[in-house]
């Protein structure tokens, strides 16, 4: 049996090239560019809402107060008339990048702690490099993409990103499930 605390190294090496990774997917290449389009009439659109000062958070319009009220004939008439939205509102002013960015780390360390577990509890010390790839490459997958498939079946959100997301999460798990081969401890 492999000891946790063993893969330390492999958990945060594999944490840093995921980060870079995503870097280079988002703010270098122009692969993630088409994600959210820029809504038609955007000025107006603001000015309209502003008034309203809509607390940052996540909203569902029109929302039925219960499953009885989406049978009603005045809310079918909302869905009819639209707009149908899921909207998040985020506070206003720059957008934190440090606090995101720490997260998104945190998170990392947590898919790699996570592909450690599973591997430590599965795999021997000396266990083989494309053996220790396939367990940590599949748990680090799940991780990384698989959650992301309910946004597009629930949500509605494009699945174009969906797709492109996975494959990010392809590109992430390759990267960590090499690591803890490379690093993976003799036997």
């Amino acid at each position: 049996m492999t000891s946790l605390a063993s893969l330390w190294l492999p958990i945060l090496l594999s944490a840093v090239a995921v980060f870079v990774a995503s870097f280079v997917l988002h703010m270098v290449l122009p692969w993630h560019k088409g994600d959210y389009a820029q809504l038609p009439r955007e000025a107006q659109v603001m000015d309209a809402l502003r008034p309203f000062a809509i607390a940052p958070g996540d909203y569902m319009v029109p929302r039925p107060a219960d499953p009885a009220q989406m049978k009603t004939p005045e809310f079918q008439e909302k869905l009819q008339k639209g707009p149908v939205m899921i909207l998040t509102v985020m506070p206003n002013g720059m957008f934190s990048m440090g606090n995101a960015l720490a997260q998104w780390f945190v998170y990392c360390l947590v898919v790699g702690l996570f592909a450690a577990y599973v591997g430590c509890s599965t795999l021997p010390s000396g266990a083989p490099y494309l053996k220790v790839f396939r367990i940590t490459g599949a748990v680090a997958f799940v991780s990384y993409a698989l959650a992301l498939w309910q946004i597009s079946i629930w949500y509605h959100r494009s699945w174009a990103t969906t797709i492109r997301s996975t494959i990010d999460g392809l590109i992430y798990a390759a990267l960590t499930a090499g690591f803890f081969g490379w690093l993976w401890p003799a036997g």
